[in-house]
């Protein structure tokens, strides 16, 4: 099972808008070296909506071939056509990675049996460990506890991202689920409430900007060290707040820029943050110690 602080991995990007190939080793070698457990690579903080078919698989590749089976690779793979979540799924699965992340189609707003058939469908077509992702906030449709029971019950679905935030709902899911089967965090403010609660770990956010500190956190909770789990956490929540004062990713990429991990180049329909929060932005960094 793979546990503890999972980063949702920006994917950098050149002036000219292309992948920053050397940048995104140079984010790899860097969460290694501070302690990250695990990558999560084209995820919606990798900007997986903006990227071309090729560049996802590229981007999929690039990650596993420079992780070198150091640490667990995650690819992002889900679409709203269960084609396409296939036909990536297999791609991420032919390029090395360990588990695939499956958003819950969104757009076309399918019913609790539509998603149980589509990820049904794509555990079926492809033999690789994948983790279901439910983030209502940006799919609209919303995966109920029910369905993800039933889900559970196929061999290769090992997990889910909860981005809900609700540790009601979260605690549930934990009691209900076989104990193989892994609940992560999709929301840095409470992820270590949920860890508390038997969670396995944090698809974060923030890890790409407080690494050691959101990997430290993730170990003391999944610990069951409640207080020093909270201590740490609380060094880090300015970036809990600041780093979605705008859609993800631009606030993050835009820190991560900040303070020298890659270019501040996102691709539209996102812009570069807002003028009015660069402050708030600025300010996180440096309550949270990561900028002077």
């Amino acid at each position: 099972m793979i546990t503890g602080s999972l980063v949702a991995l920006i994917t950098p990007m050149t002036q000219d808008g292309h992948i920053d190939k050397p940048k995104l080793d140079a984010l790899i070698e860097h969460h290694i070296a501070s302690g990250t457990h695990g990558i999560v690579a084209v995820g919606t903080t990798g900007e997986s909506a903006t990227l071309t078919y090729d560049e996802h698989a590229d981007v999929i590749r690039q990650v596993v071939q420079t992780v070198n089976g150091r640490i667990p690779v995650i690819a992002g793979t889900g679409a709203n056509s269960t084609h396409e979540a296939i036909d990536l799924t297999q791609r991420a699965k032919d390029a090395g990675a360990d588990a695939c992340l499956l958003v819950v189609p969104y757009y076309n707003r399918p019913t609790q049996e539509g998603m149980y058939q589509h990820f049904k469908a794509i555990a079926e077509a492809v033999d690789i460990p994948q983790i279901l992702y439910n983030v209502p906030g940006r799919t609209v449709a919303d995966m109920s506890n029910d369905t993800v029971l039933r889900l559970c019950g196929i061999a290769n679905i090992v997990g889910i991202k909860d981005a809900t935030g609700d540790l009601v709902r979260g605690k549930d899911l934990i009691e209900r689920t076989p104990d193989d089967f892994a609940v992560y965090s999709g929301d840095d403010p409470t992820a270590v409430d949920l860890m508390l609660l038997g969670g396995k770990g944090n698809i974060s956010v923030t890890a790409n900007i407080a690494p050691q500190a959101v990997a430290q956190a993730a170990e003391l909770a999944i610990a069951g060290d409640a207080d020093a789990a909270h201590k740490v956490d609380q060094t880090i929540a300015p970036l809990h707040s600041g780093l979605f004062v705008e859609p993800n990713p631009i606030p993050v990429k835009w820190a991560a820029a900040q303070i020298g991990l890659c270019e501040q180049k996102i691709r539209l329909p996102l812009t570069d943050l807002s003028d009015q929060y660069h402050e708030t932005v600025l300010k996180a960094l440096k309550d949270s110690g990561i900028k002077g």
